[in-house]
C-alpha cells in the first residue's frame, strides 16, 4: 500500500499569524513606495516565501505556500500547520467496510478524483481543487480527508465559515473512526491533533478566541509533546483571552524551540512581556525582530512605544516618526489597535502618550473633520 498525504495544508491558518503580519507590513511598505523593503522581508523570512518547501517529522509531503490566497486579518502567531496523513489505497479494496462506515482510505473513483485535486493544488489552481474536493464530499461524505482538503481550499480562498464547517466535519469523522474497533490492515485516523490545530487557528483569526483556545488546548493534549506550531497558536489564543502569564510561557517555549530564526510572532511575545511588566525582556526581543524587519511599521511603532515607557522620549519620537504618515496615523485608530493588530492594553495606553507627543492625535482629528481629505 502506498502512503500519500492530503493536499498541502497551505500552512492554512496555523501560520496566518506570521503571514498576516508580513502581508500587513508589506502593504504598509507599498503605501510608502518602499517595494525593495517588501522584497527584502520576503527573502529573509523562509516560512513565508511563496515557494517555500518544508518537511515535518518525515511524514509530511512537500508543499508550496501560496501567501496571496490568505486574507489579511489580525497579526497573530507564527505557525506551520502541516497536513494530516492519508492513505490512498489501490483500486482493489478487499476488506471493504460497510457503506456508511467512516472512510480513511481513498479508493476507486474517489482516489482518482483526490489525486486530480492534489494536482490542481500543486499547479496553484485552488478554485479547481476546491470544486474537486466539493465533489468528493458529495460522492463520499464519510471520507475524512475529503472534508479536510475542502477546508484547506476554502481557507485559501477566504471562505472562513464554510472552512470551519468542513474542518468540523473532518474532526467529527476522525473521532468517530477512532471509536470503531481497530481492524487489521485498516488505517486509523491519526491526525486529529492537526485537524484541531487548523480549526483552532482558523477560529483564532475569525473572531472566536475562546473557541480557538479550546481547539488548541485539545491539539496540545493530543500531540502529547511540546510542539512549536501549537505553542505559537495557543500563546496567541491565550493572549487574546487575557491569559498573559500563560501566553508568555508558551511564547517563551516556542522561541526556545525556534531560536535560530527570528519570526514575527516574537513581536507578540515582546508585547506580552511588556504587559506583564518585563520592559527589558520586551526590548531585547523587539530589537532582534527589528534586526530582521527594520522598516516594518508595526516593529517601529512597538520599539518607539517601549522606548517611551523606558523614559527615552526623544529617541521614541524619532523612531515613531520614521513610519510614513499614512501608516503611522493608523496607530491613533482604536479599532485598528484593538481589532486588527490587537495590542495588549498596556501597549495601547503607552502608545497614546506617544501619539499625543508627536501631534498625531490632533492631525487625525483634523483629517476626520476635513471633508476634502481622502480616507485612510
Amino acid at each position: 500500500m502506498n502512503h500519500y498525504y492530503s493536499l498541502k495544508f497551505l500552512f492554512t491558518f496555523a501560520i496566518l499569524s506570521n503571514v498576516c503580519m508580513l502581508v500587513q507590513w508589506s502593504n504598509a511598505f507599498q503605501l510608502s513606495s518602499s517595494s525593495s523593503v517588501n522584497n527584502n522581508n520576503n527573502n529573509n523570512n523562509n516560512h513565508k516565501k511563496k515557494n517555500h518547501i518544508f518537511q515535518h517529522n518525515n511524514i509530511f509531503c512537500r508543499q508550496k505556500f501560496l501567501s496571496s490566497f490568505l486574507p489579511v486579518t489580525a497579526l497573530v502567531t507564527n505557525t506551520l500547520t502541516t497536513k494530516p496523513q492519508i492513505c490512498l489505497a489501490d483500486d482493489a479494496n478487499p476488506g471493504a467496510q460497510a457503506e456508511q462506515a467512516v472512510q480513511v482510505l481513498a479508493t476507486g473513483e474517489i482516489k482518482k478524483l483526490f489525486n486530480e485535486g492534489r494536482a490542481f493544488e500543486q499547479q496553484g489552481n485552488i478554485a479547481a481543487a476546491q470544486r474537486i474536493y466539493g465533489k468528493i464530499t458529495k460522492l463520499a461524505p464519510r471520507f475524512i480527508y475529503g472534508w479536510a482538503s475542502l477546508g484547506n481550499t476554502q481557507v485559501a480562498l477566504g471562505a472562513l465559515l464554510p472552512a470551519e464547517k468542513s474542518y468540523s466535519t473532518a474532526i467529527d469523522l476522525c473521532i468517530e473512526s477512532n471509536k470503531e474497533e481497530e481492524k487489521f490492515g485498516v488505517p486509523r485516523c491519526n491526525d486529529l491533533y492537526l485537524l484541531y490545530l487548523n480549526r483552532g487557528s482558523l477560529r483564532l483569526n475569525n473572531g472566536m478566541p475562546k473557541e480557538a483556545l479550546k481547539d488548541l488546548e485539545m491539539a496540545d493534549n493530543l500531540r502529547a509533546r511540546p510542539d512549536a506550531i501549537i505553542l505559537q497558536n495557543r500563546a496567541r489564543a491565550r493572549e487574546l483571552n487575557g491569559y498573559y502569564v500563560a501566553a508568555d510561557r508558551d511564547y517563551s517555549v516556542a522561541i526556545s524551540m525556534t531560536s535560530n530564526e527570528v519570526a514575527p510572532f516574537w513581536l507578540r511575545s515582546a508585547l506580552v512581556k511588556f504587559q506583564l511588566g518585563d520592559l527589558l525582556g520586551a526590548l531585547d526581543l523587539i530589537r532582534r525582530v527589528e534586526n530582521k524587519f527594520p522598516e516594518a511599521p508595526e516593529v517601529r511603532a512597538a520599539i518607539a512605544t517601549l522606548l517611551m515607557a523606558k523614559g527615552d522620549q526623544e529617541t521614541a519620537r524619532k523612531k515613531y516618526l520614521e513610519i510614513p504618515d499614512r501608516a503611522r496615523l493608523k496607530y491613533v485608530d482604536s479599532s485598528y489597535l484593538n481589532s486588527v493588530i490587537s495590542w495588549p492594553p498596556k501597549m495601547i495606553e503607552t502608545l497614546a502618550t506617544l501619539t499625543e507627543a508627536v501631534g498625531d492625535n490632533q492631525k487625525m482629528l483634523e483629517l476626520s473633520t476635513d471633508p476634502t481629505s481622502s480616507s485612510m
